[in-house]
């Protein structure tokens, strides 16, 4: 809690699962979540800023850190982005919120964007950070890629293999992810890598975000792929990615043309973790956003 001084720590059950989240702030609702391999103290730097403007809801998406880590259940259904999104629709309504903003890092940013194609009357603004849709990724994943997003390879291998060889030393596989990620290291606070590093020493939090990246090798896949050219995102959307380090491509902004009908952005002085290695950047370009 020391990460979000002034929220407040609530957990709720939604479509079965418990969910672990904070909130604060007053104004519009906007739903912050988080990628891989972290929890919703990406956004410690950025969220009591936000605040100041907005009800600010972060969860631990399912899978991760102190939420529910069901079964991936038959083809991962359960990590799905589709699933996600409507575990985060349930929540939000439960917190009384008809329609709301959100935005997503990494695969937070994937339930993101489904849940603006699969409930565009819930979500009024959208922003994806450092992401282009699933299916774009892999289309785009040759041989040089390939060995830069490695992970989407090795974490969708059958149970148990990424299991066992992460849970030989989890410490180690999670500092190395952060360090190769980013563009400067040094950004991330002794005490959210703390938290990382006590949330995925979990062995169930390791078997859960392989489902994660498992469902988007398949089904994510698939519900990509019925979608485009058929269904557009509908609300105002806000695309952010690394300039110096990031995931999202050169055409990042041109990718994402072709799946909204109104979207704008520009790229961040960082690598991929926005919210960490430039927080006063991305809090600003959110909060211009989202600002009515």
């Amino acid at each position: 809690m020391a990460l979000f001084d002034g929220f407040d720590r609530r957990r709720l059950s939604a479509s079965g699962t418990e969910m672990n989240f904070v909130i604060g702030g007053g104004g519009p609702p906007l739903l912050l979540l988080h990628g891989y391999p972290q929890t919703h103290a990406i956004w410690h730097l950025v969220a009591p800023g936000l605040a100041r403007e907005f009800t600010v809801v972060a969860p631990d998406l399912r899978g991760y850190g102190d939420s529910g880590k069901p079964a991936g259940g038959p083809g991962h259904v359960n990590y799905t982005k589709r699933a996600q999104g409507a575990l985060q629709v349930e929540l939000m309504t439960a917190l009384g919120f008809d329609r709301f903003f959100v935005a997503g890092h990494d695969r937070g940013a994937r339930v993101a964007y489904r849940m603006a194609l699969d409930w565009p009357e819930r979500v009024s603004k959208l922003a994806t950070l450092d992401i282009v849709p699933t299916i774009e990724t892999w289309e785009r994943l040759d041989g040089l890629r390939g060995l830069g997003a490695y992970h989407w390879f090795f974490l969708a291998q059958p149970h148990d293999l990424p299991e066992r060889l992460i849970g030989a030393d989890p410490d180690y596989f999670l500092d190395y992810t952060l360090a190769s990620w980013s563009g400067s290291p040094q950004a991330f606070a002794p005490e959210a890598i703390e938290e990382y590093r006590r949330c995925f020493r979990d062995k169930a939090t390791i078997h859960a975000t392989c489902e994660d990246y498992r469902a988007g090798a398949g089904a994510d896949v698939e519900h990509d792929a019925a979608d485009r050219g058929r269904r557009r995102i509908a609300c105002p959307m806000l695309v952010l990615w690394g300039g110096r380090k990031g995931f999202g491509p050169s055409d990042c902004l041109e990718v994402w043309k072709r799946w909204a009908d109104d979207v704008r952005g520009a790229p961040i002085d960082s690598g991929h973790f926005l919210p960490e290695e430039a927080p006063a950047a991305t809090e600003r370009a959110l909060r211009e956003f989202f600002r009515p």
